[in-house]
């Protein structure tokens, strides 16, 4: 295969962990290491992910992803940052190595594979101006393909100090994905009724996705950058089943602008997101196709994680899902 250009099956929803960061975080790793049970760990400061093997895996091992990648069909895929370390609440001297030296080593990685891998950058969101000048070195020097933060950071991310770093995707031509990760790794704790059966990921991730986007369209960001090309993950959530409640609030409550109290306004705002597929339910999938349109869904699998099926699907769209994405990518034509 020549290339992007030439896949049908385009997977934007795969996650790498590194071995050149380990350590790079200073005190807060992340650091990979195995029991005397031979149960395998990641430390990431006080927190530790028990029982998931990076070692030897598509994660880390980028020859075994290509041929898993065979395996399940994927054509090309898009490999952004571990959800465990977007480190966006150490100290910025940290979180700026730990981003720089990640993006360094993505870059080598992918370019093993040029046919088959590309890369999005981490970025030190908790300091814009570092975030900008590492997305700008990650996409002019690295050749990265856009940038990639979480869903919680220090400031919310309709908050004017990041206007610029928007305006930085605008004028580089690339996107921006956000994803969640469990609360309190090393930033606030978040609700101890998430703490139990991993409801940090099972519901946690949904909701942070869904107040995310209710936090970017009522705080005015895609109005402010319309040329701004944002994609979540999940498929944003319960978003498409909460698109009712929250267009209704943006008609009815004070705090609301007046631009978006207009007919239509929310639900025009919520099309201009762009959303994986990564959803595990076709009736969800179906729902959310039906609120948003299908012109800026992406395929997503998070590959090799806990939640990828044991059989990737690939649905009788996957070429106009891949058409999407090539555009998302800025890579029509290539």
């Amino acid at each position: 295969m020549a290339g992007i250009g030439d896949a049908t099956v385009i997977d934007i929803h795969a996650h790498a962990v590194l071995a050149e960061t380990m350590g790079r975080a200073g005190a807060y790793g992340p650091e990979i290491g195995f029991d005397d049970d031979d149960t395998p760990w990641f430390r990431i400061g006080d927190y530790r992910l028990m029982g998931v093997r990076y070692v030897g895996s598509p994660f880390m091992d980028v020859d075994l992803r290509v041929q898993r990648m065979d395996d399940a069909g994927i054509d090309f895929q898009v490999l952004s940052p571990n959800p465990l370390t977007y480190f966006h609440f150490i100290p910025e001297a940290e979180a700026i190595a730990f981003c720089q030296t990640h993006n360094d080593a993505l870059a080598a990685t992918v370019a093993r594979h040029p046919n088959r891998l590309a890369g999005l950058a981490a970025l030190p969101i908790q300091n814009p101006v570092a975030a900008i000048e590492e997305l700008t070195r990650s996409v002019k020097e690295l050749g990265l393909w856009g940038g990639y933060i979480g869903t919680a950071c220090p400031l919310p991310l309709d908050d004017p100090a990041f206007d610029k770093f928007y305006d930085a995707f605008v004028s580089l031509d690339v996107p921006l994905f956000i994803h969640p990760s469990p609360a309190g790794i090393d930033g606030p704790p978040g609700d101890p009724v998430l703490k139990r059966f991993d409801l940090d990921l099972l519901v946690g991730f949904a909701q942070q996705e869904t107040a995310v986007l209710a936090t970017l369209i009522y705080g005015g960001v895609p109005h402010r950058h319309p040329k701004l090309d944002i994609c979540i993950s999940h498929g944003g959530g319960m978003i498409a089943f909460a698109a009712g409640r929250l267009s209704q609030a943006a008609a009815k409550r004070p705090w609301a602008p007046q631009w978006l109290k207009a007919d239509g306004a929310f639900e025009e705002a919520m099309a201009a997101i762009w959303y994986d597929t990564h959803v595990h339910d076709d009736r969800a999938l179906a729902l959310l196709k039906e609120v948003v349109g299908g012109e800026r869904l992406v395929f997503g699998t998070n590959f090799a994680g806990w939640d990828q099926p044991e059989k990737v699907h690939i649905g009788p769209d996957a070429a106009t899902l891949g058409a999407n994405a090539r555009r998302l990518l800025r890579q029509e034509g290539r």
